[in-house]
């Protein structure tokens, strides 16, 4: 028999070493937290880059960074955002974390219009 086929990013990344830490992530963090209504996706990614870029988790930050572009933030905004955290997590943090928002083509970014994104 073979195995079932990963159906999500963190199924993909800890499922084969750590199943359960797979599961919850799906379950609980995206399922059930990131779905909560007192916060919409946009206002969580605000939240989550913002800590990942404070607390210096680099190996996170390229997901969410995308995901927050995903989630109606434009390049520019992210690129503030980061400018803005500097004088608060350091330049070092604000500096790795503009290094790999660059890695991301503002092209591929959110198509979102700014219309839309305030709606979001």
């Amino acid at each position: 028999m073979s195995p079932i086929p990963p159906s999500s990013d963190s199924q993909r990344v800890f499922g084969p070493h750590a199943p359960k830490l797979a599961q919850l992530t799906d379950d609980v963090l995206f399922g059930d937290v990131w779905q909560r209504p007192d916060l919409n996706p946009r206002e969580r990614s605000l939240a989550t880059v913002s800590a990942l870029v404070a607390l210096y988790r680099l190996e996170q930050l390229p997901f969410h960074l995308q995901r927050a572009l995903d989630n109606g933030i434009t390049h520019a905004e992210l690129a503030e955002l980061i400018t803005h955290l500097a004088f608060y997590a350091g330049w070092p943090c604000a500096a790795s974390a503009i290094t790999l928002l660059n890695a991301i083509p503002a092209a591929a970014s959110s198509n979102t219009t700014e219309e839309t994104r305030h709606a979001l």
